[in-house]
C-alpha cells in the first residue's frame, strides 16, 4: 500500500468536499505518515494538522493560500496529529476545536510518540456537537477507546467520517492503558456500526471503501485476541512479555512494546469482567 501513497507536501482532490496532505513522519506506528485533511472549498476546517514541522505546516498554508481556515479540528491528542494546530493558529488566528486537552500521565510504549500535553484547545466538542461552513458540516462522534479524548468527525454531506485513529486503513489500533481502554475501544467499533457512513478516512493509510466489513473485521480480532490471551493463560503462562512473543511473532520487533501494552489492555478489561486476576507480575484464570 506504502506505493500507492500520494507525496508528502502536497494536497490531493479526493472527493468534491474533501482534500488530504500526507505528513512526512513515517514510522512504523505512523505508516507512510499522518494524513492531514481539509473540509471545504473558500472556508474550510482542517483536521488533524499533524506534527509541527516546519515542511508540513509551510505546505499546509501555501496550499490553502487565498481560502479562510475557519476551524483546525483535532480527533486526540497524540504528538502526531495536534501539535501543527499552534503553528497554523498563529499564522492564520483559526481557533483550534474538536478533543478535549489530555491529562492522564502515562510513561508507557506508546504507539505515536506519547501526546500532545500542550494541545489548548478554544473550543472542546461533545459528541454530536456541529461546525458548519459554506457547503459543509462536521459532526462530533465520540469514540474513546484508542485515548480517551478521541473522537471521530461525520461529513453529512458525502455520508463520510474522519476515524483519527480509531479505525486506521492499514493497521489494527493500538489500545494502551491507562489512558487506552479496551471496554471503551469495543464500545466505540460497535457504535460505529450502528452508523451508515459509506467511506472512512483515516488519519493512516488509505481510505476505507467497506467500512462495515472493516468494523466487523476489527471487532472479530480483537475477540481473537482475547481468546488467544485466555488460552495462553491456560497453559500457565500468565507475563506480559511471554504473552507478547507467543502470540505476536511475526510482528516488527519495534511494534512488540506497542502489543504488549494492548495485552495490558485486553487484560485488564477481562479483570474487570471477573474473567482473570493478578498476581504479582503474572496474569491467572479467575478461579
Amino acid at each position: 500500500m506504502a506505493d500507492m501513497e500520494p507525496p508528502t507536501g502536497k494536497f490531493e482532490q479526493i472527493s468534491p468536499l474533501v482534500r488530504r496532505m500526507l505528513s512526512p513522519n513515517p514510522s512504523p506506528f505512523t505508516f507512510t505518515g499522518t494524513y492531514t485533511y481539509v473540509v471545504g472549498k473558500g472556508d474550510v476546517a482542517v483536521i488533524d494538522p499533524g506534527p509541527d514541522l516546519p515542511e508540513h505546516v509551510h505546505a499546509l498554508l501555501e496550499g490553502l493560500e487565498g481560502e479562510r481556515i475557519a476551524a483546525i479540528v483535532c480527533t486526540h491528542t497524540h504528538r502526531d496529529h495536534s501539535p501543527a494546530s499552534r503553528s497554523l493558529k498563529a499564522a492564520t488566528g483559526a481557533p483550534i476545536t474538536g478533543c478535549a486537552p489530555m491529562s492522564v500521565e502515562d510513561e508507557g510504549p506508546r504507539a505515536d510518540a506519547a501526546f500532545d500535553f500542550d494541545y489548548r484547545p478554544d473550543q472542546v466538542l461533545a459528541d454530536g456537537e456541529r461546525l458548519t461552513g459554506e457547503g459543509w458540516s462536521l459532526e462530533a462522534v465520540a469514540t474513546p477507546g484508542h485515548t480517551s479524548n478521541h473522537l471521530c468527525f461525520a461529513l453529512p454531506e458525502e455520508q463520510a467520517l474522519f476515524t483519527g485513529d480509531h479505525v486506521m486503513g492499514w493497521s489494527t489500533t493500538v489500545v494502551s492503558p491507562p489512558d487506552g481502554d479496551m471496554s471503551a475501544y469495543m464500545a466505540s467499533l460497535a457504535r460505529l456500526q450502528m452508523r451508515d457512513d459509506a467511506i472512512y478516512y483515516p488519519a493512516h493509510g488509505p481510505a476505507v471503501e467497506k467500512p462495515q466489513r472493516l468494523l466487523r473485521g476489527l471487532l472479530l480480532h480483537r475477540r481473537h485476541r482475547e481468546a488467544q490471551i485466555l488460552g495462553e493463560l491456560k497453559t500457565g503462562e500468565g507475563r506480559i512479555p511471554a504473552l507478547v512473543a507467543r502470540m505476536y511473532r511475526e510482528i516488527d520487533p519495534q511494534l512488540r512494546p506497542a502489543a504488549g501494552r494492548s495485552v495490558l489492555a485486553h487484560l485488564l478489561d477481562l479483570e474487570a469482567r471477573g474473567a482473570v486476576r493478578r498476581d504479582g507480575e503474572d496474569w491467572i484464570l479467575a478461579a
